[in-house]
């Protein structure tokens, strides 16, 4: 009886089941069997079943456990940055100054065009030579021109800069739209009590800002981890391996090299790794929203309590 009355709903989804199963399921399934291959891209009638021999492959490629390095780092830094920056930017929108839907305009500009533009725009910005408007500016203060793109430290740190620029008014305007939900009786309480300007934000703004910190936090890691465009767009993953990241080395192995069965292998770790990433923050996320909700039942529960007191 249940399943009939469920029926209407699950014709709802079978469209968008269907279209899941032949755009990520089959696809995923054909590239889990061809990474146990080694089909170089030709045709399937040459193809051997090597078993796990390319899976080994992966973790023996230096290139591969570089990019994967630099892919690390990368969503290590980016979500902890525009995080930091982010809460108070999203703050000080948050104002009554009569040119914020200017500055929030202003800083969610950047987010607009995609990341090719962004890496091909600071890649001029950022040029050595005699047209690099950046270090045009490094110049006219004194100092001398910066290598930011083709020294292998500062490239990673140029990337990471660009990828906080491009993407912090973005997860400012999150964190704004959940400091608009926050009722102003509670900042009213804590000034009666005495609280100055940043107790008001690190015992009030931060904790009320947690689910969408869990979610900005979420949507950054998932994002930095598949990260390709930009570091490609901006240094060419050059110089060197300094900012290759674990996407273009799949594409570069499958496309260039014609070894598609490693490619395979190396898109076939990267998922279960960011499957499993996904799943630990989401965990968190609902881990942290029971406590929420525990934690206001027992309020509303001692609220009722002390109306009964005389």
């Amino acid at each position: 009886m249940k399943l009939k009355k469920e029926l209407p709903y699950l014709g709802f989804i079978l469209p968008a089941f269907i279209v899941y199963t032949l755009l990520i399921m089959f696809p995923l399934l054909q590239a889990l069997g061809l990474s146990l291959t080694d089909w170089k891209g030709v045709s399937i009638d040459n193809l051997h079943f090597v078993g796990l021999q390319n899976y080994i492959d992966v973790f023996y490629d230096k290139q591969i456990r570089l990019s994967i390095l630099n892919t690390i780092i990368y969503a290590l830094f980016v979500p902890a940055i525009i995080t930091v920056l982010a809460i108070p930017l999203s703050a000080a929108l948050n104002s009554g100054m009569k040119t914020k839907n200017f500055q929030r305009a202003a800083f969610f500009f950047p987010s607009v065009p995609s990341a090719l533009v962004i890496g091909f725009l600071w890649s001029y910005i950022m040029s050595p030579l005699s047209y690099g408007l950046l270090n045009r500016v490094v110049e006219f203060f004194g100092g001398k021109p910066v290598l930011w793109l083709a020294n292998p430290k500062m490239a990673m740190v140029s990337v990471i800069f660009v990828s906080v620029w491009s993407q912090l008014g973005w997860h400012a305007c999150i964190y704004l739209a959940q400091l608009q939900s926050i009722s102003s009786d509670l900042y009213e309480a804590a000034r009666i009590d005495g609280a100055n300007g940043l107790q008001l934000f690190f015992k009030i703004t931060v904790p009320q800002l947690k689910p969408a910190m869990v979610t900005s936090i979420m949507l950054l890691m998932i994002s930095s981890l598949k990260v390709f465009d930009l570091p490609f767009a901006l240094t060419g993953g050059g110089p060197g391996y300094s900012t290759t990241m674990i996407s273009q080395v799949i594409i570069q192995r499958g496309f260039t090299d014609k070894m598609y069965g490693r490619s395979m292998a190396s898109a076939i770790i990267f998922f279960i790794f960011v499957a499993v990433i996904t799943v630990i923050q989401q965990k968190a996320g609902e881990e942290r929203h029971e406590k929420v909700k525990k934690d206001r039942c027992c309020n509303r529960r001692d609220n009722n309590a002390d109306n009964f007191v005389f």
